[in-house]
Order: C-alpha cells, then structure tokens, then sequence
C-alpha cells in the first residue's frame, strides 16, 4: 500500500499504479453536483474561489450529520459521472486529483492523462467505515447548499 499526503504533487502522482491500493491523508476537499457547478461558474466569472485547487483533491460526497461526539457522519463516495461535465476547468485550475465511485466518461479519463491528474476510486458501502479516519472537518464554502457543499 502507498502512503501519499496531501497536496498532491506530480511526483506523488507518478508513483502511483493503477489498481494500487492508496492510503491518503491530508487536506481533502468534499463537494457534489451543486458544488461544483459554482465553482465553475466563479472559474466562467473570473471570480476567486473559496479555497485554492492547486494540487488538491476532491472528494465526490456528500457527509451526513455526525453522530453525538463524532466528528463526520456517514462519507461514502458520490457516483463519479454526475461530475464529468465540471471536470475540465477544475483541472485547468490545478486541481490533481478526485475521489468517487464507478468509472469515468472517455473525455474524462483523457483530460485525466492531459493535466496529469488521477483519479481515485472509493468502493461503495464504506461510508461508515472512512467516517472513522476523519479527524476535523469545516465548511469553508457555499453554505446554502448543506450536504451538497
């Protein structure tokens, strides 16, 4: 198992193999649909974003409440398509990595490879398990949109 720490960085990213299992920890941004869509909209706008993408990762999710004492609720991973169409400008802003489930579009996996980024696959059912290895969490943007965010 690799051991990589946020930011990621092009020669993090070369020492990663396909199929390879990852252990990440770091700084680790969470969004969904919603999300995303403002963030390109503020890209489209030339306006600043609430948090820079360089070298950072997104994970496709939306957490639920935490449970009394607990820091995250649920965190499983977001179907990875329900993104593809945001990809592009967040990558061209330096984002380098994205965290979801299931596969991505051709053009997805190509951009992919173009901006030197990767893609990590979360498997679905272990929500309850990686709200365990969240040690803080703070809503940093777009607070109307809840668990979207």
């Amino acid at each position: 198992m690799l051991r990589i720490e946020t930011p990621l960085s092009l020669e993090k990213i070369a020492k990663l193999r396909k199929g390879e299992l990852v252990y990440l920890s770091g700084i680790v941004y969470t969004a969904r649909d919603q999300a995303h869509k403002k963030l390109v909209e503020l890209i489209k706008k030339r306006k600043a974003l609430p948090f820079s993408l360089k070298d950072s990762i997104i994970y496709y999710c939306g957490p639920t409440p935490p449970p009394k004492g607990e820091v995250s609720g649920s965190c499983g991973p977001t179907t990875s398509l329900r993104m593809d169409g945001f990809v592009e400008p967040l990558l061209r802003e330096g984002l380098k990595g994205m965290i979801g489930k299931g596969e991505r579009t051709f053009k997805v996996r190509e951009l992919i490879k173009k901006y030197k980024a990767v893609y990590f696959l979360a498997p679905s059912g272990c929500g309850a398990l990686l709200a365990q290895k969240v040690l803080s969490k703070k809503l940093i943007a777009f607070k109307e949109l809840g668990a979207e965010a």
